[in-house]
């Protein structure tokens, strides 16, 4: 194996697997060690692999070639592409172990678990052989000082624990995608899948609660507090934010409405009036809109700010004041390869596309899908019956309502195992 002897298991994390002909299989995840009798540390038996469609698959230690500073490397041999599930007698490194709180065996001192190594021995054997510790010191000013330890010098690794923190965790998955990072948490025990997703900011747990299916939505804001909950919905897309509170019952749906700001939380009202099945019901009700005299420049500009979703950055929406849905009288669309067409300096009423009636609100949801398969479109407009624009209609929402509603699961027929 032509890899380092030792390496800290928390900087595999996001690193690509490729087999030997160079095609990437995915992605680490974690490692995986067996337990071992008396004082032995773990073994690490193998790795844990995302492959596209979220899939976990289990990667023999055996079959690793080399482990660089920026990819993990196969050998020759057939995958076995069998859903991972963790057997009796092992434990998920950075799973279980970061943010663990132990004991330093020497002093006594309470310590928190950053990291840790495994080691290559002369049998081809990685064991878990040190653990880099902060210790607690129990002042609010200054970060514990960092220790790296031989397993046998640190107690408390193995077995049930208390609460715990996620930083190290979250430190070693903070470059994942939100719907990655959302798989991820639903491999986690419920206790540690909570503990985990409400360690995360604000703005970063609204994005992952966006790809977790309901049930686990409404158990991690129910973990919440209300009012750190309506700053979570606050952050979520007005119709992401309807969708669950749709799940809890009315009076908790109107505790946490009155909590939110009233601009943030008005939106997401007229969102639960729709019924479900509609236009209204799965649009968003915050599209790109501007005005007739705005230019194609300053369109060009919004679409290119990039915290907006690529349906919705697909086109902007043209129509009088109020800019706010609802809008003033909505006029049409201009897509952004029309935009790419235009002089900077046109205004989007001379461009502007009305000649796709757009979408009412009580429209159901197969009408929807057969008028963007027939035109060709990612997006459409919803009107009012007095033709102002209160939303959108994206493929991403069509997509998300047309699946099972438990499409982000995991697939309970799908073989399991990591033999």
């Amino acid at each position: 194996m032509t890899t380092a002897t030792r390496i800290y298991v928390a900087r595999l994390a996001g690193l690509p697997v490729f087999d030997p002909n160079g095609d990437q299989v995915g992605r680490v995840r974690d490692a995986v060690a067996r337990l071992r009798t008396g004082n032995l540390p773990p073994r690490v038996v193998g790795l844990v692999a995302e492959m596209p469609m979220r899939r976990r698959i289990f990667l023999p230690i055996g079959r690793v070639t080399a482990i660089e500073p920026d990819s993990v490397v196969l050998g020759t041999g057939t995958l076995n592409l069998r859903r991972f599930e963790k057997r009796a007698g092992e434990l998920l490194v950075l799973e279980e172990l970061l943010d663990r709180r132990v004991t330093i065996v020497e002093s006594r001192h309470p310590a928190t678990v950053v990291d840790v190594a495994m080691e290559a021995e002369r049998t081809g054997e990685w064991p878990l052989t040190r653990v880099a510790v902060r210790e607690a010191t129990g002042r609010l000013s200054r970060r514990g000082h960092l220790s790296q330890l031989e397993w046998t010098e640190v107690s408390g690794l193995i077995g049930e624990t208390d609460k715990r923190g996620a930083a190290n965790l979250l430190a070693a998955w903070d470059k994942m995608r939100p719907a990655d990072l959302a798989n991820v948490l639903q491999d986690l025990s419920d206790i540690r899948r909570v503990e985990v997703a409400t360690a995360l900011d604000d703005e970063r747990l609204a994005d992952v609660l966006e790809e977790l299916p309901e049930h686990d939505q409404v158990e991690i804001l129910a973990a919440l507090n209300p009012e750190r909950a309506a700053d979570v919905l606050e952050e979520m897309n007005p119709d992401d934010a309807a969708d669950l509170l749709a799940e809890l019952p009315k009076p908790d749906q109107e505790v946490l409405l009155d909590l939110m700001q009233p601009e943030e939380a008005d939106p997401v009202r007229r969102l639960l009036d729709y019924q479900p099945g509609t236009a209204g019901s799965v649009m968003t009700s915050e599209p790109i809109v501007l005005t007739p005299d705005a230019t194609v420049a300053e369109a060009l500009a919004r679409i290119r700010e990039p915290q907006l979703a690529p349906a919705v950055a697909a086109q902007v929406f043209v129509a009088r004041p109020p800019m706010a849905t609802p809008t003033g009288r909505y006029l049409g669309t201009v897509h952004f390869q029309r935009l790419l067409r235009e002089p900077p300096a046109e205004i989007l009423g001379g461009v502007v596309d009305n000649d796709i009636h757009p979408l009412r609100p009580d429209t159901p949801l197969p009408e929807i899908t057969r008028r963007m398969a027939t035109y060709n479109l990612v997006s459409l407009a919803v009107v009012d019956q007095n033709d102002r624009l209160v939303g959108a209609v994206t493929v991403d929402d069509v997509l998300d309502h047309l699946l099972p509603r438990d499409w982000r699961d995991r697939d309970p027929a799908a073989p399991d195992g990591n033999g």
